[in-house]
């Protein structure tokens, strides 16, 4: 084999070999990707079905119901109310009427599973797509009303 031949295989070799690892990092990063959703997206069939994503918004006011160390309540963004079931221990900070983000997965039956709450931290805060989505479903709804 003459020494150009070699020059190229070792070239078409290392990018061979640049290019799997470069897969192999793309597909790491985009299986572990939460996108997040608002409650009108989720209900409108935007979310992704059989992946994990973020829901945010509110805790709608008596929602919150307690079984255990299943916790059922309703994130809404005040045009579309999504129910959400979570196991776990709450952040201390969790109530009704505050911001709330949810990560988990949508189930068949159209409530959210959530697998993390992430809670507001302090009386001022909510997440800025939370409020972002608050903001726009308050728009549309005083729209939809004139």
């Amino acid at each position: 084999m003459k020494p150009r031949h070699k020059r190229i295989a070792i070239i078409v070799g290392c990018l061979a070999s640049l290019g799997i690892a470069a897969f192999f990092v793309l597909n790491a990063l985009n299986s572990n990707i939460a996108l997040f959703y608002t409650p009108s997206q989720v209900a409108a069939g935007e979310a992704p079905k059989e992946r994990v994503f973020r829901i945010g918004g509110l805790v709608k006011s008596g929602t919150v119901k307690r079984n255990e160390m299943t916790i059922r309540f309703v994130v809404t963004d005040t045009a579309k109310e999504i129910p959400v079931a979570f196991t776990g221990i709450l952040p201390d900070l969790f109530k009704e009427g505050k911001g709330v983000v949810a990560q988990g997965k949508l189930g068949a039956d159209g409530q959210f599973v959530a697998s993390e709450v992430l809670a507001k931290h302090d009386e001022n805060y909510m997440p800025p797509e939370a409020k972002h989505a608050v903001d726009q479903a308050g728009k549309t709804a005083n729209t939809l009303k004139q």
